[in-house]
């Protein structure tokens, strides 16, 4: 019940004997009756983490419309409707609305893909109730339960050990240890760290070998898993540079647009004495015709279209923004397991007595082969090389594990592990060598224990002689050995300063090392008689990195993209991984020496300003805790980086927040981690984030180019009516057909430009500075000419057709297609941002612009002579002299656009030289 939960968590269970955790929980070892855990669960909740709060639905739909913009168009929908243009009112909201759906549509469609892609911690789990196990739902444990795990199950809850049998769980989810832990019933210090309560089991962790029996002492939110995801919930989220950048603009171009307005209306009645409602008709055409309505929908559209791009290469967003967040990025930190490394323990090298053999491939996979060291090609047999044999038999006998094809006749990486994983890489060693174990058999075994740190079996070989193997830590084997075998299979004596320095060369490459020793039958209990061994010799074991994280981790160098590690493996691992990876080479670090890493201890001492002080040249970090890799993001941040944090563990969650980008991997990861992202891949891949940071690139360049492109038919627009009211003269554009233009050139003509295929120096230049404006000072005046260009266009046509007595609602269609044309023939110029458009290539290489163009001719076509049409937006039929004379002014304001274009390159080759 709930008050027994508290006394089990607030009196640390994991430092208690069996008896008074179980005396707290009111509960014995034959486990709780049915009723009594009905009603616990009655009381304590179901075992599940509590989904994280979403906002309410209507929530969800007015974000999108907090816009500044939007706003604007908002109050004059009201204004229009005051002087009752139900019309023009009609056509402004429905602007407004059809921008919030796209937005809210395409974040529900991520956020379901992602749902597809979840998986729950633990599904059933096997309890003792009424006196007799059961298999229940996970959901239904309660604490006071005594549950049952063996090797291959999750573990179902927080959970203190009555019993263990040679148990180790693989606990990296939530520790980032790569080696399973060794788990045992005795009491540890109150003040253990979570990795070293080794009297408990945790929630979502895998029994890697072994069986245990224990208490459930927290359930749900109360465990481990809980208490880490409430640190998450704990963390501000912060907002993507692109959100930044553009709210800054719409701030600054509400604020030039009502003053604008406000001049206009001022100049309007005093020097032209319009009447009320004409000022009011005239400033809210101003205002639409200014604002670009069309901009906020766009980069939706970008950013879906991005999200699509995405998934298609595994990786699911939930948050439009964090594509291009991702394409911004100046430091990518990373867990080391599972993330940069595949998460399958790999033996790499084997030594004996007279040579080393060098052993490829990586993972489980038994696909590779044994090499002599030194002696190029020249393959390992185990016939000729009786040394190596005698220590994959010891390897491979005295094992556990099993490695077996995921799929009948599975090749590669198909390949997976039942057991322990440092087990599944000796077995691994063993099938590469061609070791056959038929024949032989097991007839003793002395179980891994902590205390020991080996293991030893009895095994009859298929010739009937009996064998003593054994392997285990290095230091433990070798003070039971008295020989060492030669190359030639027999025994001499040991070297033991020899064996003490191979351990010492091989752990220094960050490898793990394991001993193989043998000896004859033994003449009583195999317990009594592991002395006098013969040294077979020593295997170096390691989590070996992903061969594609390392192309995507140099991919990333060039593109001005540091890549930090940070890991809870001991710093001499961390460090060969980093090395090999391309992390780290030779810097020195911040003690003077190198290669620079930070442990977890080195961490905790410093103070916030000491680690703001080494953050930028430390790239890989050992040891470390949920806490501490906050602290480095946060770190980062304070020098303005724009930092990506990936990660697969429960203990990544809060970093993931922190970060102004989290990715999570979606087969490996928790779910924790899974909500915290930003965006969760669904290969587990690296390289997928390298990927990411492209199309991260190009939609920013594309929004750009859409933006560059959008803002001078606004520019153009809010002239026209400017320079009306300014000069007393007929509005060229009612306030509808402004909206018209405004709309059909954003959803067509804009739109094309978000297909647009990546610059080919996409990834060679470094990342922007997420401070700087999306649009730069040559941008700037390239729309304020391109703007004065189609306005003065527009205003030649509309009053050219007014001097020769065209009715108004015929000279302001004119004046509408002319600003369409005008629009289409900059969108050629658009493509590229600073090549030249005079070229074929702007014919080519992205269809939907083709298509964008005949849309828009069609939708102009039906504005012009349409009836409905003609009511709506007080449009008139023109003829073939206008369309004329429109197209071949575009055609003009396509041909002076590319004279900008060329004197602004000249202006930076000659700023570069």
């Amino acid at each position: 019940m709930g008050s027994a939960q508290d006394v089990a968590t607030d009196a640390s269970p994991w430092s208690r004997p069996p008896a008074e955790v179980l005396a707290a929980l009111r509960t014995d070892d034959g486990g709780l009756s049915a009723a009594d855990a009905t009603a616990r669960l009655a009381e304590v909740g179901p075992n599940r983490l509590p989904p994280p709060e979403k906002d309410p639905l209507w929530k969800r739909v007015l974000v999108h419309f907090d816009d500044v913009l939007i706003y604007i168009l908002l109050v004059s929908a009201v204004l229009k409707a005051i002087l009752g243009d139900w019309v023009d009112f009609t056509v402004i909201l429905l602007v407004a609305v059809v921008n919030a759906a796209i937005g809210f549509i395409q974040e529900g469609r991520a956020e379901s893909a992602l749902n597809g892609i979840r998986q729950m911690l633990s599904v059933h789990a096997e309890a003792r109730r009424d006196g007799a196990w059961a298999k229940i739902d996970a959901d239904d444990v309660v604490p006071g339960d005594v549950v049952r795990v063996r090797s291959g199950d999750r573990v179902p809850a927080d959970v203190r050990l009555l019993q263990a049998t040679n148990l180790r769980v693989e606990e990296s989810a939530l520790t980032g240890e790569s080696v399973a832990a060794s788990k045992r019933v005795d009491p540890v210090d109150p003040d253990a760290g979570v990795g070293d309560r080794t009297s408990m089991l945790f929630s979502g962790t895998l029994v890697a070998a072994g069986q245990g029996v224990g208490v459930v002492t927290a359930t749900g939110e109360r465990t481990e898993i809980g208490r880490i995801q409430t640190m998450i919930s704990e963390v501000t989220s912060l907002e993507t540079p692109l959100t930044k950048q553009l709210d800054r603009f719409g701030k600054l171009l509400a604020v030039l647009i009502l003053g604008m307005a406000v001049v206009m209306v001022v100049v309007g009645r005093v020097v032209h004495d319009f009447s009320v409602p004409e000022l009011v008709s005239a400033s809210i055409g101003f205002a639409v015709a200014a604002v670009p309505e069309g901009l906020p929908a766009l980069v939706t559209i970008t950013l879906a279209l991005g999200v699509q791009q995405m998934a298609r290469r595994r990786a699911i967003t939930r948050k439009l923004p964090a594509v291009e967040t991702l394409g911004s990025v100046t430091t990518i930190c990373s867990d080391k397991t599972g993330t940069l490394t595949k998460n399958e323990m790999t033996a790499r090298t084997v030594r004996t007595a007279g040579r080393s053999f060098d052993v490829a491939g990586a993972g489980y996979a038994p696909v590779g082969e044994l090499t002599l060291a030194g002696e190029g090609s020249r393959h390992a047999d185990l016939v000729d090389d009786r040394d190596l044999t005698a220590v994959v038999a010891a390897m491979m006998l005295c094992n556990d594990a099993r490695v077996v094809p995921g799929e009948p006749g599975g090749q590669g990486e198909d390949w997976r592990l039942v057991g322990e994983p440092t087990e599944g890489a000796l077995r691994s060693l063993g099938m590469k060598a061609g070791f056959e174990t038929t024949g032989w058999s097991r007839r003793d075994l002395v179980p891994f224990e902590s205390e020991n740190k080996y293991m030893a079996t009895l095994d009859r070989a298929p010739d009937g002689a009996e064998v003593v193997h054994l392997k285990g830590a290095p230091d433990r084997v070798l003070d039971r050995c008295t020989t060492q075998t030669a190359p030639d299979g027999t025994a001499q004596p040991i070297d033991r300063a020899f064996w003490e320095a191979q351990i010492d060369e091989i752990g220094g490459r960050g490898l793990r090392v394991l001993a193989a020793a043998r000896r004859g039958a033994p003449a009583g209990e195999l317990a009594d008689s592991l002395t006098g061994l013969e040294l077979c010799g020593l295997v170096g074991i390691v989590d070996p990195p992903r061969p594609e994280a390392i192309d995507a981790i140099a991919q990333c160098r060039d593109a001005g993209i540091a890549v930090t590690m940070i890991t809870g493996d001991h710093a001499g691992t961390a460090v060969a991984i980093g090395r090999e990876m391309g992390i780290v080479h030779d810097e020195v670090g911040p003690d003077g020496t190198g290669p620079a890493v930070l442990t977890g201890a080195e961490l905790e001492a410093m103070s916030t300003e000491q680690l703001r002080g080494v953050v930028q040249d430390v790239h890989v970090y050992a040891r470390t805790s949920p806490e501490h890799k906050i602290r480095i993001v946060s770190a980062l941040q304070a020098h303005g980086e724009v930092v990506a944090m990936t990660g697969d563990g429960v203990n990544d969650a809060p970093a993931l927040t922190q970060a102004d980008v989290g990715v999570a991997m979606g087969i490996k990861g928790t779910e924790a981690t899974k909500d915290a992202a930003e965006v969760v891949l669904a290969d587990d891949n690296f390289a997928t984030i390298e990927r990411a940071v492209e199309e991260g690139r190009r939609i920013y360049d594309n929004i750009r180019k859409s933006v560059l492109f959008l803002l001078p038919t606004n520019g153009a627009q809010s002239l026209v009516i400017l320079v009306a009211v300014l000069f007393g003269l007929v509005l060229p554009l009612a306030p509808v057909q402004v909206l018209w233009i405004n709309m059909i050139t954003a959803v067509t003509l804009s739109l094309g430009l978000a297909y647009e295929k990546a610059e080919p120096d996409v990834m060679s230049r470094p990342p922007r500075d997420p401070k700087a404006s999306i649009l730069d000072a040559a941008f700037v005046r390239r729309i304020l000419i391109v703007s004065l260009l189609i306005g003065g266009a527009t205003l030649l046509v509309f009053y050219a057709e007014r001097a020769q007595g065209a009715p108004l609602a015929e000279a302001q269609t004119t004046a509408v297609t002319m600003l369409a044309l005008g629009q289409l023939a900059y969108l050629f110029n658009c493509r590229f941002l600073d090549r030249s458009s005079l070229t074929l290539d702007v014919l080519r290489g992205n269809r939907v612009i083709w298509i964008s163009a005949v849309a828009l001719l069609a939708l102009q076509c039906v504005f012009v002579y349409t009836p409905f049409m003609h009511d709506w937006f007080d449009a008139a039929p023109i003829g073939l002299e206008e369309w004329g004379k429109t197209l071949g002014l575009a055609v003009v304001v396509f041909l002076l656009v590319e004279v900008v274009k060329a004197v602004g390159r000249a202006r930076q080759r000659r700023a570069r030289a």
